[in-house]
């Protein structure tokens, strides 16, 4: 049995959905509050629904009970209900998940991450590495995947990129490149990290083939067929000054994030594709993919 934290998010979804079509046996551990459209769709898919919390410990020491593998993607960071923090669920909450693992004898954990910049450090960030610095500490056979910026998350009008309404936020001047990732690729190495070769006991970085500037994005997209885009640029400078003033962690953390975009964020990918060869979706595929819904 696998069991999937975050199973209602973008990312779980399709972990979900690759492990059942592997034919894979499913749990999720859900939230009484969940989404019930999101449920359903698990239960059609035949994922077995666990109701428990990241900040309710006994309810993770049930939902491991008889799991040989954890895939964990929640975070608080894009779905937020009462009581919901980065301490509470990104740290505290994914620390007991590991407890909890350890204690039921679970024999692979798969974390899903992000990549770090030693000169850019905020709570989301000190969370993940104290997770995965339990992991590494824990003895189970953990896989670590440090993602770089999902390409359907920060390449959408949600974070102010939207080609067809004519319009680009980008963060920074735009020439650093980034190795932008699909969710799709980052649930396909989670579910083929479970008995791949390898990739216990390691931790790999997980990017697109091919970095990008986000100005080279926005060329990409008015190549495709896009009208021309006028692109905002906010400066790094002003970032910082967020960033300093932040007094929330979850805001402090996004301006963070903000600055690791504009700081780059290209990576080799060549371990992780080695262990676990995938083709990777590139952002010219996700460019068509946005262009043909038009």
């Amino acid at each position: 049995m696998n069991l999937v934290i975050g199973g209602t998010g973008m990312l779980g979804m399709e972990i979900c959905r690759r492990l059942r079509a592997a034919g894979q046996d499913a749990r999720a551990l859900v939230r009484p509050t969940a989404d019930a459209g999101r449920r359903r769709e698990l239960e059609a898919m035949g994922v077995k629904l666990v109701e428990g919390d990241l900040k309710a410990p006994a309810s993770l020491q049930a939902a491991c009970a008889g799991v040989q593998a954890v895939i964990s993607t929640a975070s608080s960071t894009f779905s937020r209900q009462a009581g919901d923090s980065i301490e509470t669920v990104d740290r505290l909450g994914q620390l007991a998940l590991v407890d909890a693992a350890q204690a039921a004898g679970v024999d692979r954990f798969v974390f899903v991450s992000f990549r770090d910049n030693p000169r850019i450090q905020y709570p989301l960030t000190a969370a993940k590495r104290a997770v995965e610095g339990r992991l590494r500490a824990s003895g189970l056979g953990y896989t670590i995947l440090q993602a770089s910026f999902f390409e359907e998350v920060w390449l959408t009008p949600a974070l102010g990129f939207d080609p067809a309404g004519g319009r680009a936020r980008i963060y920074g001047d735009g020439t650093r490149k980034i190795s932008w990732s699909s969710y799709k690729d980052v649930a396909q190495f989670a579910v083929a990290a479970l008995q791949a070769p390898g990739t216990r006991g390691a931790t790999l970085e997980v990017g697109g083939p091919e970095a990008l500037s986000p100005r080279e994005v926005v060329r990409m997209f008015e190549a495709a067929g896009a009208a021309e885009i006028t692109s905002e640029y906010v400066p790094e400078g002003a970032l910082w000054d967020q960033f300093n003033a932040a007094q929330d962690p979850l805001q402090k953390s996004f301006a963070g994030l903000m600055l690791q975009y504009a700081a780059g964020d290209a990576i080799d990918v060549a371990k992780a594709n080695a262990l676990l060869p995938i083709r990777l979706a590139s952002v010219r595929d996700y460019v068509s993919t946005v262009m043909a819904r038009r």
